[in-house]
């Protein structure tokens, strides 16, 4: 059990580095809008690769933190009866979603985006746009990303839910459990 509490550590402490630094390109994309902005209504000048620079910031920005968000729970749920449920309940749920949703669609992604990847490399392809970026394959190579470290997250969350139905949560972190509605507390503003 102390293994599985382990590999969770890993792949949590993965998705928080990831996040944390890809968190980052979102003051990129505001200078870098902000800049393509100034340029055009103040100094009447225009660069294309900086439209494409926000844009593909902002696509490699929400690819790379997916896995981060579904650490911190920040994805889209209905739960109406997930929040209210018990630890147990949680994590039993938290084990079939992932089973029977998250791989597999992890999967899919994978399986019909490397095709898509692959021939973006094998052609070195750049921005449709006259005047564009290069690199487009790099930006797409977080189409790959994107579902691994989702899928990533999704064993972490299996093996959560292991620890849990066997009375092994205590192995982990404070941060990595469960918490009950009445025992979510408020983060401090520091």
């Amino acid at each position: 059990m102390r293994a599985i509490a382990s590999t969770v550590r890993a792949i949590c402490g993965l998705n928080t580095l990831v996040g944390n630094i890809f968190a980052w390109l979102s003051l990129a994309i505001v200078l870098v809008c902000f800049t393509v902005v100034v340029q055009r209504y103040v100094f009447a000048v225009s660069f294309v690769w900086m439209q494409d620079l926000y844009i593909w910031l902002n696509g490699a920005m929400f690819t790379a933190v997916a896995g981060f968000a579904l650490l911190r729970n920040d994805h889209v749920r209905v739960d109406i009866f997930y929040r209210p449920a018990g630890v147990r309940r949680k994590a039993l749920v938290d084990l079939i979603g992932v089973v029977l949703f998250l791989l597999p669609f992890a999967w899919i992604v994978v399986y019909y985006g490397w095709p898509f990847v692959e021939r973006s490399w094998r052609i070195r392809e750049a921005s449709a746009n006259v005047g564009g970026m290069p690199g487009l394959f790099v930006l797409k190579t977080f189409i790959l990303a994107f579902a691994v470290l989702i899928a990533l997250q999704g064993i972490a969350m299996i093996l959560r839910s292991i620890l849990v139905l066997t009375d092994n949560e205590s192995l982990l972190p404070q941060k990595l459990r469960y918490q009950n509605e009445t025992d979510a507390q408020p983060e401090a503003n520091v």
